[in-house]
């Protein structure tokens, strides 16, 4: 054992000074970026980061390195930097995690700085590491989050809300009726299922009633129905020969430059859905729509769906269409200040049993 022991004190002395080497490189990177004047701009204290956790990853590899090692490097660039937000011992380790997450992806792309994650704040990267495990995913959202400008609170909302699998998920029959990039501009404006979280409605909700809670909701109903959606009105009166037609809810969107007619079903989707809005569509684009405007298209949202039945259903027609379902918070009773404004069971009967013409004729009736 005491032949050993020179041996294993000149290893130790060599880590020390290995360590120091290192320790030292690190400072000199960050003094670099801060002579710069650019540890503040976000893409450089990205790629600051992941210099950091490359290293310490190396490091850690080469040399078998624990955690213990990592709380010294934390410890150490806090008290040579002490300024410096961002040397906390968990950030440390999320420098480490933010590299060996995109290693591999990294190696693939010609530029390092083209992945959206040097685009985004490092809270959002760190939002992404923590609530997604696939890595096309983070991206996907990365992406997302530049080209729309999302918040941290934002992208919180729209990763808790599955945006990844719902997005450009509707039954349509865009690409068939629409010219090229348009049909693939408004496909990936449709999403299914579309989630109004935000409103609470009895399991047997009229159509009347979902429509007023998203008018009551608009700004939150916008946010859900994406960036582009301008509000137009609700029960829109068009006239299609002598008869008076009532459009459920009308938006304009600003990207694709047409008006969109959504229609709301509370039960499952039917071909007569289909038929209704192909009437509106021809409406709207002989009255409403101005020389510059895109033909309108028309959106369905309903409780139920069969995919291939609507796949079927819209095949026949010529106007753009889609379905999608929807979900909004099922509740066995209502707050008693709503409870006023509903209709009896014998109304709730009454309106089930009615067909669209005649709770059109209604409507009038009452107006």
């Amino acid at each position: 054992m005491a032949k050993k022991t020179p041996s294993a004190t000149k290893k130790l002395e060599v880590s020390a000074a290995n360590y120091a080497k290192f320790i030292t490189s690190l400072k000199a990177k960050i003094r670099s970026a801060q002579v710069k004047g650019v540890i503040a701009v976000n893409r450089e204290l990205i790629k600051l980061y992941w210099e950091i956790g490359k290293e310490i990853l190396e490091k850690q590899e080469r040399e078998s390195w624990g955690s213990n090692v990592l709380e010294r490097v934390a410890r150490d660039l806090q008290n040579e930097f002490p300024g410096v937000e961002g040397f906390s011992r968990a950030n440390i380790f999320r420098m480490r995690a933010f590299f060996n997450a995109y290693e591999k992806v990294a190696q693939a792309v010609r530029q390092l700085e083209s992945l959206p994650i040097f685009s985004i704040p490092w809270g959002h990267n760190i939002l992404l590491l923590q609530k997604i495990k696939d890595i096309d995913e983070r991206l996907w959202y990365a992406s997302k989050a530049i080209e729309h400008g999302w918040s941290r609170s934002m992208l919180t909302v729209w990763i808790e809300n599955d945006l990844y699998r719902r997005e450009g998920k509707a039954i349509t029959n865009f690409k068939a009726v629409l010219p090229a990039p348009q049909s693939d501009l408004a496909q990936q404006s449709t999403k299914d299922p579309y989630i109004f979280g935000f409103i609470s409605l009895h399991k047997e909700h009229l159509e009347k009633e979902l429509e007023e809670a998203l008018v009551h909701s608009i700004q939150k109903c916008l946010v859900e129905l994406g960036q582009g959606f301008a509000f137009v009105g609700q029960q829109y009166p068009i006239q299609a020969g002598e008869k008076d037609l009532y459009i459920d809810l009308l938006f304009y969107h600003l990207k694709l430059r047409c008006y969109i007619v959504v229609e709301l079903k509370a039960g499952e989707f039917d071909s007569r859905d289909a038929g209704q809005m192909s009437a509106y569509l021809s409406a709207v684009d002989d009255q409403l729509r101005n020389e510059d405007d895109k033909p309108t298209i028309g959106l369905i949202f309903c409780k139920t769906k069969d995919n291939v039945y609507a796949e079927y259903v819209l095949r026949n027609f010529n106007r753009p269409i889609g379905v999608a379902e929807f979900e909004v918070k099922l509740v066995e009773k209502l707050p008693k200040d709503l409870k006023a404004s509903l209709p009896t069971v014998e109304e709730i009967e009454a309106e089930l049993s009615a067909r669209p013409s005649e709770k059109k004729k209604k409507a009038r009736k009452k107006k």
